[in-house]
């Protein structure tokens, strides 16, 4: 430091005391030669101007606190709406994705946490501690060539001429290609002349008619083989009524979509005794699987035409009399359910409709989960999760993704075991599922508090969690599965006829559909083709006036189509 300044703040200071001493005589000079009293009145101003100066200050205290709380509670509104906007942005990348999207739940960064390598050495391990008449050994697929055997075949012969084979010893054929013809459908009419005879018998005439075939719409100008068609083409090929009548015309047949609608609407008191039927059978299995989706009515007594009204699937029964059953209801309630499972007594899965709860108490119905639910939560999530600068960019996997790699592992271990039977089944899963499950839930409940509420990544978690204990259910029976996948496929020709045909336009068409459906479906899972089962049982169901021959009409007494 330089001399010059040293000097400088030496004579600054200097200054500052001479200016201070200088006001302190000024204020001493102002109260001397006043009295007491005079100096009393001085000291009480002063002590009110002290008091309003404390004031001025208490109140800018107030305003600055006031102010800071302001402060505060505003970064706080935009934490949360700066959290309300990811998950608005999560979302609507989820509503995209679905609308434009790909249906397929298969992720294009799927995450291999796991080894599958180890699930079949695990198995391999399981196999060598059984007796050696119980292994299974895998069987070789072979590749299927040409076309089955079962269908009808034209052969035609490509023929030398004379002149090509003039001087040979012998001729023979060789079969060099197949090819598969399709014959375009055709309509034709069916005339029924009745043959009459008339007998003389003491001058009077009497006549003999030959008995009419009994028709399941009585005075029908359709033939069975016409309605079997319209059903299989509504409810198997998911074709609306307009399209089949566009169709029909182009072969000749002249039929409006609304015959076609009222045939459909009067065989359902037709095919409700078959209905009945199957429905006592389904409830004697042990195992059922159920479902529900929206369908819109148009005309329901008490709702409007834009409420949710419900089609209820129940599948399973007896092994070896499997059903699918649709079940037309505008309610979702606890006693829609109850009604349809009243009588069963076995294991029930489902999804995580509360509505199914109050029935399997009541009744004593083992209830169980379906995975398919929870797994699709995970995939919702990570396919909405945002990309740009985020774990997913960098190569890391999100929690949505480390979750489907812990529960692709248990749909890795239903592959691996498919081909056992029941009993292997359950060791196996109980070897090699139970562990995982038991790394799955601890995993679960350490991140659902790591991720933002409300997020698709919590929900999915919380939801997972909430329904464990019927999650793991599959575990305890080898002939239960992962999931209600069966159910849902059954729904899905529904799904898909939806789109075609929008809505029903009242409650009596709704439940003539599900009836429908129901035959279609169930045809389907007894290996019958749709359109061969509806006309049989259109051709003998309007003579099957007793019980045995009703249930000569259901789809496990009829040989499966090859």
């Amino acid at each position: 430091m330089s001399l010059y300044f040293k000097a400088f703040c030496v004579h600054e200071c200097y200054n500052d005391t001479m200016q201070s001493a200088a006001k302190r005589q000024q204020k001493q000079g102002r109260y001397e030669g006043l009295s007491l009293a005079e100096l009393l009145v001085a000291l009480t101003e002063k002590d009110q101007l002290l008091e309003e100066k404390n004031h001025l200050l208490e109140a800018k205290d107030e305003r600055l606190q006031a102010h800071q709380k302001y402060l505060s509670d505003k970064d706080h509104i935009i934490l949360e709406q700066s959290k309300r906007i990811d998950l608005l942005e999560e979302y609507l990348r989820l509503a995209t994705i679905q609308k434009f999207g790909a249906s397929s739940e298969k992720l294009a960064f799927q995450s291999d946490l796991f080894d599958e390598a180890e699930i079949e050495v695990a198995l391999s391990e399981l196999e060598e501690q059984l007796p050696e008449k119980d292994r299974v050994r895998p069987q070789k697929k072979q590749r299927k060539r040409g076309f089955s055997d079962k269908l009808q075949r034209v052969q035609i012969h490509l023929t030398l001429t004379d002149e090509e084979k003039e001087g040979a010893t012998k001729t023979f054929f060789t079969k060099v290609k197949e090819e598969l013809e399709f014959i375009p459908a055709q309509v034709r009419v069916l005339e029924y002349w009745q043959e009459k005879a008339v007998f003389n018998h003491d001058g009077e005439d009497r006549i003999v008619a030959a008995q009419r075939p009994a028709h399941p719409l009585g005075k029908c100008f359709a033939s069975p083989a016409l309605l079997a068609y319209i059903i299989a083409s509504k409810y198997a090929d998911g074709l609306p009524l307009y399209r089949l009548e566009g169709m029909l015309k182009r072969y000749g047949g002249d039929i409006s979509r609304s015959s076609m609608a009222h045939w459909i609407i009067r065989l359902q008191d037709v095919f409700q005794p078959l209905i009945n039927l199957i429905r006592e059978v389904q409830l004697e299995g042990n195992y059922l699987q159920a479902d529900e989706t929206r369908i819109q009515v148009l005309k329901e007594a008490g709702k409007t035409a834009q409420s949710d009204k419900w089609m209820w699937v129940i599948r399973g029964g007896p092994p070896d009399k499997q059903s699918v059953l649709f079940e037309y209801d505008p309610s979702r309630g606890g006693a829609v359910a109850e009604r349809l499972l009243d009588g069963f007594g076995g294991v029930l899965q489902a999804d995580g409709y509360s509505g199914y709860s109050k029935v399997c108490q009541a009744a004593g119905i083992t209830r169980i989960g379906c995975f398919d639910h929870a797994r699709r939560k995970f995939v919702e999530a990570s396919r909405a999760a945002e990309t740009k600068g985020t774990q997913k960019k960098a190569g890391q996997p999100t929690k949505a993704d480390v979750a489907l790699s812990k529960i692709r592992k248990l749909y890795a271990i239903e592959k691996s075991i498919k081909d056992l039977d029941c009993d292997k089944k359950t060791q196996a899963r109980q070897a090699l599922s139970v562990p995982a499950l038991d790394d799955l839930k601890p995993w679960l409940e350490k991140n659902v508090s790591r991720v933002p509420k409300d997020s698709l990544t919590y929900k999915a978690i919380r939801y997972t969690l909430n329904q464990w204990e019927y999650l793991i259910g599959y575990c305890e029976d080898g002939q239960l599965h992962i999931s209600n996948a069966l159910a849902e496929n059954a729904i899905r020709p529904f799904a898909v006829g939806r789109r075609a045909w929008l809505f029903a336009d009242t409650s009596r068409g709704a439940r003539a559909s599900a009836t429908c459906y129901s035959l279609v479906e169930t045809a389907k899972a007894n290996g019958l083709e749709p359109y061969a089962y509806l006309q049989h049982v259109l051709a003998h169901i309007a003579a099957a006036d007793t019980v045995e021959k009703l249930e000569a009409l259901l789809p496990w007494n009829l040989e499966a189509e090859d």
